[in-house]
C-alpha cells in the first residue's frame, strides 16, 4: 500500500533538495510516497505558520499519482492551519492547471479547498 508521509530523515531530504536543484532552507520539507521501501514519487515545499510554498512534485507524468501527492502535501498545511497555499516558478503551471488546482496565477495561489473536492475536474489528456 502506498504511504504518504513527511520525510524524516534529514540527510535524504537534503539529497533529493540536491538532486532535483531545488533551494532548501529552515522551513522545507519533503513528503514522499512510497510502498515497501521503493520510493514513487516525492513534493517538495516550504512551510511556515503563515504559508505553503510547494517548490517541486515528481513524476509529474502520472497525474493520478501527482494529484495525490499535492493534495497530501496540502493537508499537511491544513494539519498545521496553514490555509495559504502557493506555488513557485520550478512548478509547472500546466500541471497544475490539469489539475484545477490554480486559484489566482498572479498571486501563484493554490486553491487548498480543492483538497476536498473529488479530482474529477483533472484535465485528462486524451
Amino acid at each position: 500500500m502506498l504511504t504518504l508521509s513527511v520525510l524524516k530523515d534529514k540527510e535524504k531530504t537534503k539529497g533529493i533538495f540536491e538532486k532535483s536543484g531545488i533551494e532548501q532552507n529552515e522551513n522545507s520539507l519533503c513528503l514522499i510516497a512510497s510502498d515497501k521501501g521503493k520510493d514513487y514519487g516525492f513534493s517538495l515545499f516550504d512551510i511556515t505558520k503563515e504559508k505553503m510554498v510547494v517548490k517541486y512534485i515528481e513524476p509529474l507524468d502520472d497525474l493520478g499519482l501527482a494529484d495525490g501527492i499535492l493534495r497530501s502535501t496540502l493537508h499537511i498545511a491544513c494539519e498545521r492551519f496553514v490555509m495559504n497555499a502557493y506555488y513557485a516558478d520550478t512548478l509547472p503551471e500546466s500541471f497544475l492547471e490539469k489539475l484545477s488546482f490554480i486559484k489566482n496565477k498572479e498571486e501563484k495561489s493554490l486553491n487548498i479547498d480543492k483538497l476536498f473536492m473529488s479530482c474529477s475536474s483533472c484535465k485528462r489528456e486524451e
